[in-house]
């Protein structure tokens, strides 16, 4: 996971009138928490946005005014008009407990259904990863050079014995479906029928056991 460095201001008072006046400042209203104890701090509104308004997901190294404490993001709140970030709640990390956090979805290579001429479809752009900080990846890449038309990534074929996935195990993280226009051998033809009717059938049965 990626690191970046960040400096915060202890806040004297957590009231209501103290957090408008640090939004009026320029500046945002944050909490860590994960040690024990909970530490409210302001940092630049400019600051966050580098990270907030990024694909990327960082470990946070936070120093809070000669205090230093490894973090992730773990929940913002923006305004409802303006969308503004109004608050940042950072999740200290300690290396022997898992943490959850969302990586962002990478297609690598380019798939013989798409070469066909096949649709790509990409369900998922983040997945939900439950895992020690070290194993933590910045990215979930997934080989896609193999997949034909008809066939489909899931959510349990990315899982591995440090990361854990918390979305549902059968659900879909990218497929290759038909297009229209798209002319195939026979042989072809009934591969990709059996496979999306494999794949429908996988979702049924998913579904009834719901």
């Amino acid at each position: 996971m990626k690191k970046v460095s960040l400096s915060g201001s202890k806040r004297e008072n957590v009231g209501k009138k103290d957090t408008k006046a640090i939004r009026n400042s320029g500046r945002v209203p944050a909490v860590v928490y994960g040690s024990g104890k909970q530490t409210h701090f302001s940092v630049k509104h400019t600051d966050m946005e580098k990270l907030v308004y990024n694909k990327d997901v960082f470990n946070v190294n936070l120093d809070i005014e000669g205090d230093s404490f490894s973090t992730i993001i773990q929940d913002i709140q923006f305004h409802p008009v303006t969308d503004r970030i109004l608050h940042v709640d950072f999740l200290e990390l300690d290396d022997n407990k898992k943490v959850k956090v969302e990586i962002p979805v990478v297609l690598e290579g380019r798939s013989e259904g798409v070469m066909m001429g096949g649709r790509l479809q990409q369900v998922f752009r983040k997945l939900t990863v439950f895992a020690y900080p070290k194993d933590l990846p910045e990215v979930i890449n997934v080989d896609i050079t193999n997949l034909k038309i008809g066939d489909s990534i899931r959510v349990k074929d990315l899982m591995t014995e440090d990361m854990q996935l918390l979305n549902a195990p059968n659900a879909v993280v990218v497929a290759i479906k038909m297009a229209r226009g798209v002319v195939l051998t026979a042989e072809e033809e009934a591969e990709a029928e059996a496979a999306e009717a494999a794949a429908a059938e996988a979702a049924e049965a998913e579904s009834a056991s719901e």
